[in-house]
């Protein structure tokens, strides 16, 4: 029979007590790091799609000017479905913004990782509750929460409605029908609204309402795409068209010099076919010797017209410019430096960065080149590896004898990039939406989305968590032994793979920022 505790007993329980406390609050913490870390990845990428969007945005416009009987359309419809992503967004947007100022919490970047990171305002659950609910009721949502619901309904039933019967839409019409729905998880009894926002911590709203933006701009990238795809069946039924000039962009005087002219995807026998401007046509292509007798700027211009599939001829017309300059024989009266990154405009510090250099007229196995906080090594006639140190630019010095024997000596101003930090991925992404029995399935993996650059991981050993239990750490790559902990996971739960342990391949001697964690929501 226990007696009666001493109080050194006593007090070492309030001890231990206090310690767990202390551990819970780190965990939780830890955990909002990861979901910060999750929704910054996911507002880059947003971002990135946002320029890729207006890039093709600007194509499709050009189109339509040049074939408006084929682009007119299409583009209305692309202006359409993008003035009601915009509307959409931008009250997710001002969700954002109004309930960040209502936790007090201020945006910042990484430079101090520590003050970037505000836990408290991070945590908060009353900025969620109070913008989505009236008078924190989960049975009265406000009025800014009905209208991001009524539009991802409304988003989601625009689409499926206006593109249903394209076949080139099957994919976006299947994928707005799982993505952008508002109804409560597959035997949850909460709302949308109440599982996503009501008492959940300011980062996890954020997040949610990030996702959602995300996917608005992913299905208007791929609307986009399709609407600019060609169709093309087997009588070349053309109904989007681009001439494709293949010709040098510079050509030395005196020497032969040749331009190619061709319809879109490369067709040998299109009906009616006919290129002017060209000295003749071979297999569906024109050929053209271009002018090289003289220095200077010129244009090789001309139209291609064919009949298509249903009897209308169709006129494209082409102007490829091109300079002529100084051939071997004038060379010698010539001078200048030319420098090239391989793989980009600027380099990345702590790798190898090949690098191309020469001087015109100059024999270039003789050349150097030398910089001023970076370490330069040559691997062959004109070529160096070039690995930036510390500071935000280098500058990069050729030099050698140009034709006349006099040295030549140019710099040039190289910017200086970190290393894109590495993500953690499962089916290849940060956050994926699994039923609880695939999990065990699955393998995680890490990689650098979009890097130039040969980089390869190997993972380790990871943390993994469920809710209401303490992480676990697993060793290697796979999850197939966190079996036991998945049985009791409801649809709506949220796990977490965190504290990523992975060795990177092609990285050099630099170590792995830390990883941000993988979001799995269960299904």
């Amino acid at each position: 029979m226990a007696g009666k505790e001493t109080p050194r007993q006593k007090m070492i329980s309030m001890m231990y007590l206090v310690f767990i406390a202390m551990l819970a609050m780190q965990i939780d913490q830890e955990i909002i790091r990861s979901y910060y870390d999750t929704k910054e990845s996911l507002e880059e990428t947003r971002i990135l799609t946002q320029d890729k969007n207006k890039i093709f945005e600007k194509t499709l416009y050009q189109k339509s000017k040049n074939s408006p009987d084929v682009f007119s359309t299409a583009y209305r419809d692309y202006l359409e479905l993008k003035k009601k992503v915009d509307q959409l967004a931008g009250k997710i947007e001002l969700a954002k913004v109004e309930m960040s100022k209502f936790a007090e919490f201020k945006h910042t970047s990484h430079a101090n990782e520590e003050e970037s990171f505000d836990f408290k305002a991070l945590n908060n659950v009353d900025a969620s509750t109070f913008y989505f609910f009236t008078k924190v009721d989960e049975t009265r949502p406000s009025k800014p929460a009905q209208e991001i619901v009524m539009g991802i309904n409304s988003m989601r039933e625009y689409i499926v409605s206006k593109y249903s019967s394209d076949i080139r839409m099957k994919q976006v019409v299947g994928r707005v029908k799982k993505s952008l729905v508002t109804d409560p998880s597959h035997g949850s009894k909460k709302s949308w609204l109440v599982a996503k926002f009501y008492n959940q911590p300011l980062i996890a709203a954020l997040a949610n309402l990030e996702v959602i933006e995300a996917e608005l701009r992913n299905v208007e990238s791929d609307v986009l795409a399709n609407l600019l795809q060609e169709k093309i069946d087997a009588n070349i039924k053309f109904n989007m068209f681009e001439a494709i000039v293949s010709a040098p962009d510079v050509v030395v005087q005196g020497e032969v010099a040749q331009a190619k002219v061709s319809i879109g995807n490369y067709s040998s026998s299109v009906p009616n076919l006919e290129i002017k401007g060209v000295d003749r046509i071979e297999n569906g292509q024109g050929i053209k010797r271009l002018s090289t007798d003289h220095i200077g700027t010129y244009s090789f211009l001309g139209e291609i017209s064919f009949t298509d599939a249903e009897g209308k001829v169709i006129k494209l017309p082409y102007n490829h410019p091109y300079r002529v300059i100084a051939g071997s024989n004038e060379v010698a009266f010539e001078s200048g430096a030319l420098l090239s990154a391989d793989k980009m405009q600027v380099l990345y510090r702590g790798l190898a960065n090949p690098v191309s250099g020469s001087i015109l007229g100059a024999d270039n196995s003789q050349t150097t080149l030398s910089a001023s906080g970076a370490s330069v090594s040559k691997v062959g006639g004109g070529k160096w590896n070039v690995t930036p140190g510390a500071g935000n630019s280098v500058k990069l010095t050729l030099s050698g004898k140009g034709p006349k024997g006099q040295v030549i000596t140019q710099s040039f101003d190289f910017r200086i990039k970190n290393v894109p930090p590495p993500v953690g991925q499962i089916r290849g992404e940060s956050v994926v939406n699994l039923p609880a029995s695939s999990i065990p399935n699955q393998v995680v993996t890490v990689a650098m989305p979009d890097f130039d650059f040969p980089v390869s991981f190997s993972v380790n050993s990871f943390m993994f968590k469920v809710p209401g239990r303490g992480g676990i750490t697993v060793n290697g790559n796979s999850l197939n032994s966190v079996s036991p902990l998945i049985k009791n996971l409801r649809s709506g739960d949220i796990v977490y793979v965190y504290n990523i342990n992975a060795t990177a391949t092609g990285l050099g001697s630099q170590s792995i920022k830390k990883i941000p964690p993988i979001v799995i929501n269960v299904q």
